[in-house]
């Protein structure tokens, strides 16, 4: 009974764990195409840095984002390979299982052959009913002679669907040693990308560290801009919330509005698909530790040259501007809440517009070498963490 109830157990748990990779595996292909996504974005965006000369600090940057995705595709790399190798033990034991039980039926079945050949000649099966102890002793070696054939069959059948399920399960063990193996293959040519990537940020800290006051000229005008853009976008905020305090009413429409985005908190879609590149919040230079560099009041996503942004959600164009080292920069308001789009080209809407979910607002422009959206989201006058409201 013990052995049965463990057989069950382990049909199921090969079964549950076929179905779980399954799943995962789905998910895995997703991630690693996502990664691989956003490093080939990252690689163009590198070579355009290279032709052009630009910023120093945003080489960094991208190349530590993309050793970043790399170590991402080598960890799932490296769970896919657990995976099949916690697969493989369990197909190997199931098919050891198999295979002692198609020995022991070959076994029996040698025997009931040799029996029934032994026991060919008719006048042999008589005598042997015929010595019997007594009647019952003669009926049941009567049903054994009668069944002999019946049994040999099944006991052959049984063999041979054993055999069948042996053969099933070892060509399935071999295509799995073999993805296995190519996964092995795939995480070593990623280890030797990792290391490419590693050296290149290594040289560009040394390039920061030979030429700090250039680059140190380079940030302090990127400050200016960014400070700029601040002023801009915290003056602007003010006079579109004191509007809304001098009127009797707010209109009906905004309080929808607010309430509905405030309800989407971490689902919002993302404007463009690519990856993050520079954080929102305070940070310092990753060379020179000491220098802090200019407040990011949102998000920068590097994106392919020609992406479309679009709206994360409903609202309203409250403004257009154009800022130095920004280009155009689309301005919505949700209610109390604002989106800011900048980097922009090829603009498709204009002040007072309104404007639905995922709609186009215009095309990523490319600035110094850089195709990056910067993206912000206020609440009132406190600009928010876009991650934290973005799905």
């Amino acid at each position: 009974m013990y052995r049965y109830l463990k057989l069950i157990f382990t049909m199921l748990l090969i079964s549950f764990t076929t179905m779980l990779n399954g799943q995962d595996t789905r998910a895995q292909e997703e991630k690693k195409a996502r990664l691989e996504r956003e490093i080939a974005i990252i690689d163009k965006q590198l070579a355009e840095n290279a032709s052009q000369s630009s910023s120093m600090l945003s080489d960094l940057n991208l190349v530590r984002k993309k050793i970043a995705n790399r170590k991402s595709l080598v960890a799932e790399t490296d769970r896919r390979v657990r995976q099949y190798s916690d697969s493989i033990y369990l197909i190997q034991k199931e098919i050891n299982r198999l295979q002692a039980r198609v020995d022991t039926l070959t076994g029996h079945y040698s025997r009931l052959v040799m029996s029934a050949y032994k026991n060919r000649d008719a006048r042999v099966w008589y005598m042997y009913m015929l010595a019997s102890d007594d009647i019952g002793q003669a009926f049941r070696r009567f049903g054994y002679f009668r069944n002999l054939s019946s049994h040999m069959k099944k006991e052959a059948q049984a063999i041979r669907q054993m055999q069948e399920e042996l053969g099933v399960k070892k060509e399935r063990l071999a295509a799995l040693k073999a993805d296995a193996e190519a996964l092995k293959a795939e995480r070593v040519k990623e280890l030797d990308k990792l290391r490419k990537d590693e050296t290149k940020a290594d040289n560009v800290v040394r390039r920061l560290q030979k030429d700090k006051k250039k680059y140190q000229k380079q940030l302090a005008e990127k400050k200016r801009e960014v400070n700029a853009l601040n002023r801009e976008i915290a003056r602007i905020i003010a006079q579109s919330m004191k509007t809304d305090d001098q009127k009797k009413k707010k209109p009906e429409a905004d309080v929808k509005l607010d309430s509905e985005f405030a309800k989407n908190k971490g689902k919002l879609p993302w404007p463009a698909d690519g990856p993050v590149v520079n954080r929102f919040g305070k940070q310092y230079h990753p060379v020179y530790r000491n220098l802090e560099l200019p407040p990011n009041n949102g998000v920068d996503v590097a994106l392919a040259k020609g992406t479309a942004v679009r709206s994360v959600f409903d609202g309203v164009v409250t403004q257009i501007l154009v800022m130095p080292g920004y280009n155009h920069c689309v301005m919505i308001k949700h209610g109390n809440y604002f989106t800011l789009y900048c980097n922009m080209k090829d603009l498709l809407v204009k002040e007072g517009d309104k404007i639905k979910t995922g709609q186009d607002l215009g095309t990523i422009d490319t600035i110094n070498g850089q195709t990056q959206l910067h993206f912000e989201l206020w609440k009132g006058d406190k600009p928010q963490n876009p991650e934290n409201w973005l799905r």
